[in-house]
């Protein structure tokens, strides 16, 4: 509750604690301050849970990240000004910044996790007038959150509304000095001056840069080709000739196996394989996964039926990662395996993300791989037509039968 409205006064601004709060029990405390902190699934990332090296093998990058770690953990203990997370996808940010707000829960302190994306939503749907919290009340429970915690700063310039309200939050909190928390991959300096003008206030922020480098994960699933899985399809465990194979099938299986390898050794573009179920195209898709792994790269490879089921779990209020995140992942993924497309069930909806996904790849000649047991001529006809072109693709079909039904 509100104590005071003279700006003058240091509790000016500062929601106090009603007699009923005082004296409630400890289990009961807890349990409305996690429904009022709406972490939902991030109240499993703590500091307990939360790795103090960070995941990359290199020893510069543990000791930035433990610093890191550092002043975060001293922010937590005492917050007081802001403080901007920095960092690329998987470095951890959200991780420590959902730290910071169940530390304040469990010593008794009310802290509210929003994504920057989410909290837009929110207030857009608060002008409806069916409504469960109207649009002032949801602007004011943010403006005043004795600890606010904004999760993908980058989110926030959708339109002019929404970089217009955002401002208007960050403004509200910046001049009453209330304790906010910010996660964004980029700097500062390059988002919007009346924003960064305060993200980098030496007098109210503190800018933490977490560890690039080997920070992402190298390998990124959807579907169940998890490493472990992917580490039994090998070229060595690849049988070219088939079993029992001869004529056309045998030269169409050969073949897909020489251009996967080179492919693997020296990538460039895409590569296309087409054929009937279990004719060997996953087990060369993973084979050419392992082998840009062992080099280096960093490898997304992607189930497409899971990928869409995943891409529509992201919009659901809990969903652990959002929708722009898990998209941007694999537009930018060194290496993007696409493994059954065509297998999905159909939709304007599916069919356009897909197409989005591989457009952005096929202009940017980024290193892709696509399995699909349909014809080119079955897929969506702007889908088609860059799978197709032989200035990106090399399109090897596989006529070798389903070799579990095959008997040595």
């Amino acid at each position: 509750m509100r104590v005071t409205t003279d700006p003058t006064d240091p509790r000016f601004g500062r929601p106090q604690p009603c007699e009923c709060a005082r004296y409630e029990e400890p289990d009961e405390r807890r349990a409305r301050l996690l429904r009022y902190s709406r972490l939902g699934p991030f109240q499993r990332l703590t500091f307990a849970t939360l790795i103090d090296a960070g995941r990359s093998n290199d020893e510069r990058l543990q000791r930035s990240y433990r610093e890191a770690v550092r002043v975060v953990r001293r922010f937590a203990e005492a917050p007081e000004g802001w403080l901007v997370l920095v960092g690329p996808h998987g470095s951890g940010k959200t991780h420590l910044a959902a730290a910071v707000a169940s530390d304040a829960i469990e010593h008794g302190r009310a802290a509210l996790f929003l994504g920057v994306a989410d909290l837009l939503d929110e207030l857009r749907a608060g002008y409806d007038d069916d409504a469960e919290v109207g649009y002032d009340a949801q602007l004011e429970q943010v403006k005043t959150a004795p600890l606010l915690i904004l999760d993908d700063l980058d989110a926030y310039a959708q339109t002019a509304w929404a970089r217009e309200k955002f401002f208007q939050i960050v403004s509200y909190r910046f001049n009453a000095a209330l304790p906010t928390v910010f996660t964004a991959v980029k700097p500062p300096t390059e988002i919007d001056e009346r924003l960064s003008s305060r993200l980098v206030d030496p007098a109210m922020s503190q800018v933490v840069e977490l560890a690039h480098g080997d920070a992402a994960p190298r390998y990124v699933h959807i579907g169940a080709m998890n490493r472990e899985r992917l580490a039994r399809f090998t070229f060595d465990d690849f049988t070219p000739s088939g079993i029992g194979l001869k004529g056309a099938q045998r030269t169409s299986l050969e073949a897909a196996y020489r251009d996967a390898l080179k492919w693997a050794r020296d990538p460039e573009g895409w590569l296309v394989l087409t054929g009937g179920t279990g004719c060997g195209k996953t087990h060369l898709a993973a084979a050419i996964a392992n082998v840009r792994l062992d080099d280096g790269q960093r490898v997304a490879f992607a189930t497409v039926p899971d990928l869409l089921d995943e891409l529509r779990a992201t919009y659901a209020p809990d969903a652990p990662r959002r929708y722009d995140q898990l998209f941007k992942s694999l537009l930018e993924a060194e290496v993007l395996i696409l493994d059954d497309l065509g297998a999905q069930k159909s939709s304007p909806w599916a069919e356009e993300k897909l197409y989005q996904l591989l457009n952005h790849r096929h202009v940017a000649r980024a290193l892709t791989v696509v399995t699909t047991n349909k014809r080119l001529g079955d897929l969506e006809p702007r889908i088609a037509s860059r799978l197709a072109d032989t200035e990106v693709s090399l399109l090897r079909d596989i006529t070798a039968p389903d070799y579990r039904t095959l008997k040595p």
